[in-house]
């Protein structure tokens, strides 16, 4: 039942009548019939089930519910109700909250899986043309459009879509029936993630009707993948298959005389199927052998038998050989010879025997129908390796099989389809039974057993062990000796002659052996009475293909055809399962797989035989109700209560129609709904009261208060549309004195806005005139700009001052303040500096005392002061254990303020001693070992001579006429800048270095000279030279 709420009736009251109106309201039942067949009031009657389904289709209304099962009816025509607005409609939405609808059951089927995390599935049955394909096309474009997906998910989603056309082409046709008959059953699972998102699929296939390949019935036609590819496929590619543009020249697409269809555009259809395979990830040399496949069978079919000189079988048409044994990757001879003869082994010998013109037609097909078979079970693999997903997921399965299939000619296939018809309905009523009673028990109804025809009896006829009819196929196709279709036939009247359900001519009485032929048994199945045409049984049970085109086809070198048969077949002695066993075990997985998870409903009814819109062929609809079991459905569902539904539902729509529940109920659901109905007068017969619904047996119970609530709308609908009107007078006041405000606010905001306008036009021109006498004494004229200039100089310094002692940047001053500008810059760096000097440390600034006189002594003088300016100087070289105690002692009050080890060089020969140079507050000495070699003090010091090299040497010059004195002293050490630097400060020798370039001049004894000579090289080397001169190599250093 459908729920629209009452704003919606609102709305309607203002505005044209949209058409799902029309069954928004039980009242529109005379017109349009009830939207659930529960609620007919005479419910067991057939003809009033067929009669609401009339009326329902003649008003475009194709979906009706049985409960949870939706029933469609194919309209043969386009209605707008597919759009993804109606998608948006159903999504989220209850299922009994708006009207019937595909997408309605797509919609609860997935809220079930994610709310529940139980896998789903949805069967759809029906004959052929009733619309299954289509049906299962809508459920697959609404998850794929209103399911959440991303940039990698969309290429799968488009993959599944994409699924669909491809399927069609090589496994639908024409028949007389329907324009797109599916021949095969299809069931899917569609895969989700934890979000709901579609990641996957897998689809199992279900006996294909390969004798189509061979033999169409008049009005009927192949598959349709071989019409598309001669109508839409390009002109070089049919010449590479050696192929023509024409179906009538093919002998397998011209016994149904039917090469066009009016409703079918194959070559619109052609390029759907290529982009499909594209988009699925098929590639160039798959999608090639799989053409050269089909073209294959085309030239089989063209194959033509005669007889030869000797009066053996020979093919008669050769261009078809070459073609074949092309387009198979095979070997022409071989082929020739597997299509004439056959291998026949005979206690453990092999013998080739050749085949007679009906056995060389009947192989031909066989191969016709096993290459084209095995390519399309191929297909579906490939189609699954596109869509697997391997990990954890939430699964939506939807099956599409033949529904049960009544013909004037009923032969193999339809009882295998019938058969599994009937599988599908003890499933269908089974779950159904078990659904309605785990209803009941959870919500503490009592259940009322229901009587209803259980078809166990038909399904143990059929797959019986040992005494079912495909054991007794089976046997017969095994047994030794010449086994054919009438022996077949006996055989069953000998072993189910006597069963209820079994006819045949022989076991018939007079009356009804008329009824069925010598070479037919009639099954009597849930679903009504079949007779079946014994003819091929045997053959298509079997579907065996020769040895030795077996052998041939194993050898082929075409990609797809070494994935269909594999070469293992041929040794493999295990004779394969027969078609019927196959059949059997796949439908036995299906089955499990079924139970496996949650069922839902579709139901397709086809309206007539014409496919014609909007005609209604009564007897034929008829017939579909009564073998699709779904007045036995009605049935089950009716067994106790006509309507249920949750509190929240019932109470929501009906509360209006009790004072004590209008307009909001605050207390417990149940306790309202029990108010409400005490108020509407129920009888006690006539509802209970469940956990978390409301059961109401009779559907005229449900009709008079869904009459009352019509009654009751018109007065709430006007206290609705005054309430309405008054709040919609209210906003607009409201609105105008927002209006009001915010006109004087924005007036406000202008008159602002035009005052600031006002005050920058005239600083710009006092900045304009201003800028023009900026050249002029002070004056009115200038005088802002000056003052602009004076501010923005100032505060520029304020905001970016020198940051160190070091920075000596400072900004161009106007000309107004430039000796301001020399003042302030002078008292910033006086601050800086002043400031620095408080931070630094006593003992950091001994050492800058001390660069400072190095700086003085050898900036720009010698080569390796820039290496050591960024080296500090130490107290001393020499640790405390490093000075002989004895020296000390000699010391006495005088302490070492600093200690080195040098190299002194003899005054004569200028041999190299080593000798430690200390320094006092008051002398030098220098000390070898416990003697004091030589005392200097700083008295007597008369200068210090180093070169401008980046060398080690000094001179201490004293002098000559101190006869304490031993002469000038040269010496050598590795941190000559920091020993001179503290030797010039203690000695207060600032001025007395000598920087000398070339040689420095030194006194040996009275009246004598030596000469030290300096030379700049490639690493430092002291030598004695042959002048008698002292020759100092130093290396340059890199400034």
């Amino acid at each position: 039942l459908e729920m629209s709420s009452l704003f919606d009736l609102c709305s309607v009251s203002e505005c044209p009548v949209v058409h799902l109106v029309m069954e928004s309201t039980l009242t529109a039942r005379d017109r349009v019939g009830v939207q659930d067949f529960v609620l007919l009031e005479n419910y067991t009657s057939e003809a009033a089930f067929i009669e609401n389904l009339r009326r329902r289709f003649g008003e475009n209304l194709i979906y009706t519910y049985i409960g949870s099962v939706l029933v469609s009816v194919n309209p043969n025509k386009d209605l707008e109700i597919y759009s993804k607005a109606h998608m948006e409609r159903y999504r989220g939405v209850s299922f009994y909250e708006i009207s019937p609808h595909i997408y309605a059951v797509s919609d609860n089927t997935y809220r079930a899986m994610r709310t529940e995390r139980r896998d789903q599935c949805i069967l759809i049955s029906g004959e052929s043309g009733a619309g299954k394909t289509e049906a299962s096309k809508k459920i697959l474009q609404y998850y794929a459009t209103t399911c959440p997906v991303t940039d990698h998910l969309s290429t799968l989603r488009d993959r599944l879509v994409q699924s669909n056309p491809v399927l069609e082409a090589f496994g639908n046709a024409k028949t007389l029936r329907n324009d797109n008959s599916s021949r095969f059953g299809k069931y899917m699972d569609v895969q989700f993630d934890f979000r709901g998102a579609p990641i996957g699929g897998h689809i199992l296939n279900y006996l294909l009707e390969k004798s189509r390949v061979v033999h169409q019935n008049h009005g009927e036609r192949n598959f349709h993948i071989f019409y598309q590819l001669l109508e839409g496929g390009e002109q070089n590619l049919l010449s590479k298959l050696g192929l023509e543009r024409n179906a009538q020249k093919y002998q397998y697409l011209v016994k149904g005389c039917c090469p066009r269809v009016s409703s079918i555009n194959d070559k619109n259809d052609w390029r759907t199927v290529r982009k499909a395979l594209t988009v699925i990830g098929f590639h160039e040399d798959e999608v090639e052998d799989l053409l050269n496949i089909i073209a294959s069978v085309l030239h089989l079919g063209n194959t033509q038998f005669g007889e030869g000189k000797n009066g053996e079988n020979q093919i008669t048409t050769e261009p078809q050989l070459k073609y074949l044994s092309k387009l198979l990757g095979v070997d022409g001879a071989a082929l020739r010879e597997a299509l004439t003869h056959k291998k026949i082994t005979a206690k453990g010998e092999e013998m080739i025997s050749p085949l007679s013109f009906e056995q060389a037609v009947a192989a031909r097909d066989a191969l016709a129908k096993a290459v084209y078979g095995r390519a399309f079970t191929w297909l579906v693999v490939k189609i699954n390796q596109s869509l697997a997903f391997k990990g954890s997921s939430s699964v939506i399965g939807l099956l599409d099989i033949y529904g049960f299939e009544v013909f004037q000619h009923n032969s193999f296939e339809q009882f295998c389809i019938n058969y599994c018809n009937e599988k599908l309905h003890q499933l269908f009523i089974e779950l159904t039974l078990k659904s309605e009673q785990e209803e009941y028990e959870a919500e503490g109804i009592t259940w009322e057993p229901v009587k209803y025809f259980d078809n166990k009896i038909i399904c143990d006829l059929v797959e019986g062990k040992h005494k079912g009819l495909i054991s007794i196929l089976d046997e017969e196709c095994l047994r030794p000796g010449e086994p054919s279709d009438i022996s077949f036939l006996e055989k069953l009247e000998d072993t189910l002659g006597g069963h209820a359900h079994f006819v045949t001519h022989k076991l018939s009485n007079g009356k009804t052996r008329k009824a069925v032929s010598r070479e037919e048994f009639k099954l009597i199945h849930y679903a009504g009475e079949v007779n079946y045409s014994v003819n091929g049984f045997l053959d298509k049970n079997k579907d065996l293909l020769y040895r030795n085109l077996k052998e041939v086809i194993c050898q082929s070198n075409s990609q797809v055809l070494s994935q269909c048969f594999h070469r293992e077949e041929v040794t493999d002695q295990k004779r394969p399962e027969t078609t019927a066993t196959q059949f059997k075990n796949s439908l036995a997985k299906l089955i499990e797989i079924l139970m496996s998870k949650e069922p839902s409903y579709v139901r397709c009814i086809k309206p007539n035989d014409a496919k014609q819109s909007g005609r209604f062929d009564e007897a034929l609809v008829r017939h579909q109700v009564k073998y699709l079991g779904l007045m036995e459905n009605l049935r089950v569902r009716r067994a106790g209560f006509a309507y249920r539904r949750h509190y929240e539902t019932f109470l929501q729509r009906y509360k209006s129609l009790c004072p004590g529940t209008w307009p909001n109920w605050q207390g417990r659901l149940a306790d309202g709904v029990a108010t409400l109905v005490q108020h509407l007068g129920y009888k006690p017969e006539e509802y209970k009261l469940g956990k978390t619904k409301i059961f109401i047996r009779f559907p005229k119970t449900l009709f008079s208060t869904e009459d009352s609530l019509e009654a009751r709308r018109p007065a709430l609908v006007l206290t609705l549309q005054t309430s309405w009107r008054g709040y919609r007078e209210r906003a607009k006041y409201l609105r105008i004195r927002q209006a009001v405000i915010q006109s004087a606010w924005r007036g406000m905001i202008s008159r602002q806005k035009a005052r600031r306008r006002r005050h920058a036009v005239d600083i710009i021109r006092k900045f304009i005139k201003g800028f023009i006498y900026r050249h002029y004494e002070h004056c009115p004229e200038n005088e802002y700009f000056l003052d602009h200039q004076r501010f923005s100089f100032l505060m520029m310094l304020f905001r970016n001052p020198p940051k160190s002692v070091l920075d000596k940047s400072w900004p161009i001053p106007p000309p107004c303040l430039t000796e301001a500008s020399e003042h302030l810059c002078r008292l910033c760096m006086r601050n800086m500096m002043r400031a620095y000097c408080r931070r630094i440390q006593p003992e950091w600034k001994k050492q800058m005392e001390q660069k400072v006189v190095a700086s003085q002594i050898f900036k720009d003088q010698k080569d390796s002061y820039p290496q050591s300016v960024p080296k500090l100087f130490v107290a001393s070289r020499l640790n405390s254990e490093e000075f002989n105690l004895k020296v000390i002692q000699t010391l006495g009050n005088d302490k070492v303020k600093y200690g080195i080890a040098v190299t002194k060089y003899d005054r004569r020969g200028y041999k190299a001693r080593p000798r430690q140079l200390l320094l006092t507050s008051s002398f030098a000495m220098l000390v070898a070992e416990a003697k004091l070699k030589q005392r200097i003090d700083y008295a007597t010091l008369r200068s210090i001579s180093v070169s401008s090299l980046s060398d080690g040497f000094m001179v201490l010059h004293v002098p000559s006429e101190d006869n304490k004195q031993k002469s000038d002293v040269v010496l050598q050490c590795d941190h000559l800048i920091e020993v001179v630097t503290k030797l010039a400060t203690m000695a207060d020798k600032k001025i007395k270095v000598n920087m000398s370039q070339d040689s420095i001049t030194f006194a040996v004894a009275r009246g004598k000279e030596g000469v030290i000579d300096f030379t700049s090289g490639p690493e430092l080397k002291v030598a004695k030279c042959k002048k008698g001169h002292l020759l100092v190599t130093a290396p340059k250093l890199n400034p």
